[in-house]
C-alpha cells in the first residue's frame, strides 16, 4: 500500500501493479529470472488511487487510460481516456526535509524549480504529499515531476527509498506511454535489469522536459 503512513491523516493512499510475461515454464516452480526482467519488458502496469474518488490508471502498451469507480453500480467507467501528460510542467515534487542529506548536484537539480532562470522565468510551484500515486497522479494530469533522488540520510539506503520493481518500473512505463520521461538521474528507468527483487532506485519522473532537465544536470556534473 502505498502512502501507508497518511491512512490516519486521510490523506490519498493507492496500489500499484506492475505485469511481466513468465519465462520460466508453466507448471514448474517460479524462478527469479520470471521477477528479475528487464524494466521494459512489462506487459502492462497501473495503479489504484483511493482518495476523494477510487480510480483506475493502467497501460497495457497502448497509452494511458483512466477509470473512475461508481460506487452506484459497482463499476470503474472510463472518465480518462487516452491520457497525456504536459510536456512542460509547472509543479515539482520532493521532500525538501532532506535537503542536508543530498549531494550538490541533488541541490542544483532542486534550486533549478525553485529560481527564476527556468523556463517559465519564476519559481515552480512546490506540490508533495508524500504518497507516490498521489504525487505521480497529480503530475501525470497537471504536468510537473516527482523526484527522490539519493540521500545519505539512512546508511542502508544509499540510493533511495523507492523500489525499482514495485514502483518506479510501474510508473515509468506508464509516464511514458503518457508522454513523458522517468530517470534514476542518467538513465532510463525502463533500460535498468534489476539484480534483485527489493532493489532501489533515485527516481525523477514527469513531464518531459523537466525529466529532461535534470538528466542533463547529473550528466554534466558527472563529467
Amino acid at each position: 500500500l502505498d502512502g501507508s503512513s497518511n491512512i490516519d491523516v486521510n490523506v490519498n493512499i493507492g496500489t500499484i501493479f506492475s505485469i511481466y510475461r513468465r519465462k520460466s515454464p508453466v507448471g514448474t516452480p517460479v524462478q527469479s529470472s520470471d521477477m528479475l526482467q528487464k524494466c521494459d519488458e512489462q506487459v502492462a502496469a497501473g495503479y489504484i488511487l483511493y482518495g476523494s474518488s477510487t480510480m483506475l490508471v493502467f497501460t497495457t502498451g497502448d497509452g494511458v487510460h483512466g477509470f473512475t469507480l461508481d460506487p452506484g453500480v459497482g463499476e470503474f467507467l472510463l472518465s480518462h481516456p487516452n491520457i497525456k501528460t504536459p510536456e512542460v510542467g509547472k509543479i515539482y515534487s520532493v521532500n525538501e526535509g532532506y535537503w542536508p542529506y543530498w549531494s550538490k548536484t541533488t541541490q542544483k537539480v532542486v534550486n533549478h524549480f525553485k529560481s527564476l532562470d527556468n523556463i517559465h522565468g519564476q519559481p515552480y510551484s512546490l506540490r508533495y504529499i508524500g504518497s507516490l500515486v498521489a504525487d505521480f497522479h497529480r503530475n501525470l494530469i497537471y504536468g510537473g515531476v516527482f523526484m527522490y533522488p539519493a540521500d545519505h540520510r539512512e546508511p542502508s539506503k544509499p540510493v533511495g527509498k523507492l523500489r525499482l520493481l514495485c514502483e518506479a518500473a510501474p510508473m515509468a512505463m506508464l509516464v511514458e506511454q503518457a508522454g513523458g520521461m522517468a530517470t534514476d538521474g542518467t538513465k532510463r528507468i525502463l533500460d535498468i535489469v534489476p539484480d534483485e527483487l527489493h532493489q532501489r532506485v533515485p527516481l525523477f519522473i514527469g513531464s518531459k522536459h523537466e525529466v529532461s532537465i535534470i538528466r542533463d544536470i547529473y550528466e554534466a556534473e558527472s563529467d
